[in-house]
């Protein structure tokens, strides 16, 4: 079954894409939940219409995008967390003080769109994570947990 996204859904894919579901995630979750719409030849045209006259803006989208994907690739951030005597931290860092982190250091990013890669922190040093910045743009950021 063919269904037309009305908002971005996880694993799936972004608000106004035509994406292929199983027939009964598509009639029993995304279509009662108003998340996406079965396609239909009246349902294809607009949306070739209206992805027409986005075109413009959405390529803009993605230049900016892509800039602050090198610049944010080029810096690194300063997350800190209280640490203990053998540099333990107390719990673990969480994307929610990564994204923090982040807009301190000059840059919009929502706390959703950042995946922690390998497994919790629960140590000062250097790590990656990657961070959505667009549905096409994937940044690798490296940050180091500091002691406070």
């Amino acid at each position: 079954m063919e269904v037309l996204l009305k908002n971005n859904v996880d694993n799936l894919g972004d608000k106004d894409e035509i994406v292929t579901v199983k027939n009964g995630y598509g009639r029993n979750f995304l279509i009662p939940q108003k998340m996406a719409v079965i396609v239909t030849d009246s349902v294809r045209k607009m949306h070739e219409e209206t992805m027409r006259q986005r075109s413009h803006k959405l390529a803009k989208l993605k230049e900016e995008a892509q800039v602050v994907a090198t610049k944010l690739a080029e810096t690194t951030i300063k997350v800190g967390a209280k640490v203990g005597e053998n540099g333990k931290i107390f719990g673990s860092v969480t994307n929610v003080q990564i994204a923090d982190a982040i807009t301190k250091a000059g840059f919009e990013v929502e706390r959703r769109k950042i995946k922690l890669l390998g497994s919790a922190i629960k140590s000062a040093g250097t790590y990656e994570a990657e961070v959505k910045l667009h549905k096409e743009i994937t940044v690798s950021v490296s940050f180091e947990v500091v002691g406070e």
